[in-house]
């Protein structure tokens, strides 16, 4: 009998409006793997001194840094795209976390997203951190459809190292999560799981309330031994209480470890 690897984290963004400091607090409580820093503007997200103390003082280790890619970041960690990813690469190697999670530009980053592929090898090559390059999905409203991402949201198109499958974004972009992962194949190196319905909206809802298929992505890493990180990113911002949003939390890693823990059998021929 063999089982995966892969640890489940919990991504600081789970928590919010709350702060990184209580998601730290929270994934101990609970029992999470880890924590899955999400720079943005809370400044402990951007201090890697407090993210070491935070995790020294809750005994859980930061596994992942997402760099400040969302339009509310356009401003952490400076307005120049590749500083916002060498000072995430530092941050991971100071904190000890294997991966950097990284979106693809926004179509008006022109520069940035001409040089975006070769850079992130360039990057790549200077460190033993993964970046992992996370598909997108398009904007939508009402009828009408907006590429927003360049190269593109779906990541697979182009060549990277490393991908991050988010199955909350495979949901909004309507797209076939089983075929992308298989597209990633050996190159996929991070999971964000969550889910949804094919909302125009990114919905991230606890796994198992949505129509994605959460857990036969999570069997499949099963099966092939995946040793990345499986990170829940869910929203809880409609808890009416910490005790329910924590019951959320602890929902989500129950279903994580559930379906990451059938082992499989090995032939013995």
């Amino acid at each position: 009998m063999r089982v995966p690897d892969a640890k489940v984290a919990l991504s600081t963004a789970s928590v919010y409006p709350e702060s990184t400091a209580t998601a730290f607090e929270i994934a101990a409580r609970l029992g999470y793997d880890g924590v899955e820093v999400m720079v943005w503007t809370d400044p402990v997200s951007q201090d890697i001194d407090a993210l070491r103390r935070l995790s020294d003082h809750h005994r859980i280790p930061v596994l992942a840094v997402h760099a400040p890619c969302l339009l509310i970041t356009q401003r952490v960690w400076s307005s120049d795209p590749w500083t916002k990813l060498q000072r995430a690469r530092r941050a991971a190697e100071r904190l000890g976390a294997g991966t950097v999670v990284v979106h693809p530009p926004f179509r008006w980053q022109r520069q940035y997203a001409r040089d975006f592929v070769e850079g992130v090898w360039r990057m790549a090559d200077e460190t033993d951190v993964r970046f992992a390059v996370e598909n997108m999905y398009p904007w939508r409203y009402r009828d009408r459809e907006m590429l927003a991402y360049a190269p593109g949201w779906d990541v697979t198109q182009d060549d990277y190292r490393h991908f991050t499958i988010d199955l909350s974004h495979t949901a909004t972009a309507r797209s076939d999560a089983l075929g992308m992962l298989d597209r990633m194949g050996g190159r996929l190196g991070h999971v964000h799981l969550a889910d949804g319905n094919g909302s125009n909206k990114d919905e991230h809802l606890v796994p198992g309330r949505g129509v994605q298929p959460c857990a036969e992505v999570l069997e499949r890493l099963a099966l092939t031994g995946f040793d990345g990180y499986v990170v829940i990113e869910v929203n809880t911002r409609r808890a009416m209480s910490g005790a329910e949003r924590e019951a959320d939390l602890a929902e989500a890693l129950a279903f994580a470890r559930l379906h990451l823990g059938s082992a499989v059998q090995v032939s013995r021929g």
